[in-house]
């Protein structure tokens, strides 16, 4: 393990785990106690798959999975082309330190095929979460059709060589496409015919939010970091509300405050929003706590209420350590948190700041 663990007490021989965080019903004014469990051997979870984990573990909304706070997201492996070898080192240590989630998408390039290849022998190890609805290689139909889901389904269990998927989500699809009905309905016609066990939505903004109001929808992945705080506000409290799990994508900000000239491939773009946010906020993490960028940022979005699990998509060793340690450390303060969301505020008066894909 990486650190020391902070909020442990010991007891009777035992040791117990608490989390200090808001409370939604005094709307995030005052610390309250969110849980107090013992730390006990792992437990088979729905389906009868035992997860085996070394990290402490929180119940991943109505899915009764038991998930750690951090989990591994596979899109900057697949996107950046990373060597292959070193995410599979990175990924090895992440599984060893018990990091038990991990999630990929059909749309990520070889993603599934690679995870199939190479971590089908660990499946006990973690929950698996894949992502479809767009045309993808192999697959069939429309987007957001019943054929094509279907059809992506069976691929992502052949690619991943597994024989269920735990969770599968519709990867970011319009508002108008969920009310239609349709592509939620094909993910149950799969949880029924036993090749998911739980049904969700990876979105934002308003989507984001009518998804998790859904019967059928068990799991949200949505955005959430310092510089794409509106999910906090929209998608949160309906999650909460109907005990939805939720993923937090993008925790670390992409890494934004870095020169967006040092951002390696495809994020010299995509952290752009990001990067200008910041600016604009004016946020130095000295003026929050004595904290570095990367910290500051992965606890913000762990601190937030609702949120299960944050996925990190490093592909560099050391980092997965420092990340592991940062989660370990547990929430941020009230005020720290505060002054984060007040920046945000008044970079962001007229709240135009959507919740970014």
């Amino acid at each position: 393990m990486f650190g020391s663990k902070q909020g442990n007490r010991w007891c009777g021989g035992k040791r117990f785990v608490y989390a200090l965080g808001w409370c939604p019903m005094i709307a995030q004014a005052e610390h309250c106690l969110l849980r107090l469990q013992a730390f006990k051997s792992p437990e088979p979870c729905d389906g009868g798959l035992a997860y085996t984990s070394t990290m402490d573990k929180t119940t991943f909304g109505k899915t009764g999975f038991r998930v750690t706070a951090l989990g591994y997201g596979a899109a900057p492996a697949a996107f950046l082309k990373a060597d292959q070898d070193k995410v599979v080192a990175v990924l090895n240590h992440l599984l060893d330190a018990g990091v038990n989630l991990i999630d990929t998408a059909a749309m990520y390039p070889g993603s599934e095929e690679f995870l199939g290849n190479q971590f089908a022998h660990r499946r006990k190890d973690y929950v698996l979460v894949s992502k479809c609805g767009q045309k993808a290689a192999d697959t069939t139909g429309d987007a957001w059709s019943r054929e094509l889901i279907l059809s992506s389904v069976e691929r992502a269990l052949r690619l991943l060589k597994t024989d269920v998927l735990d969770v599968m989500l519709l990867h970011s699809c319009e508002l108008d496409v969920l009310k239609k009905g349709e592509a939620v309905a094909a993910l149950v016609e799969a949880k029924n015919a036993g090749k998911i066990r739980f049904a969700g939505y990876s979105g934002d903004n308003e989507a984001a939010a009518y998804a998790a109001g859904l019967e059928d929808v068990a799991v949200i992945e949505t955005s959430i970091n310092l510089a794409d705080q509106r999910n906090i506000d929209v998608v949160l409290p309906v999650c909460q509300e109907n005990n939805v799990a939720v993923l937090a994508k993008r925790p670390i900000a992409n890494a934004a405050w870095k020169d967006l000239a040092t951002q390696p491939g495809m994020y010299k773009t995509y952290a752009k929003a990001y990067t200008e946010r910041l600016v604009k906020m004016g946020l130095n993490p000295a003026d929050i706590a004595p904290l570095d960028w990367a910290e500051l940022a992965l606890r913000f979005t762990l601190t937030q209420p609702g949120v299960h699990t944050a996925i990190i998509g490093t592909t560099n060793l050391a980092n997965a350590g420092l990340n592991i340690g940062y989660a370990e450390k547990g929430h941020l303060s009230i005020d720290e948190v505060n002054k984060i969301r007040q920046c945000f505020q008044k970079a962001d008066p007229a709240g135009e700041w959507l919740g970014e894909r």
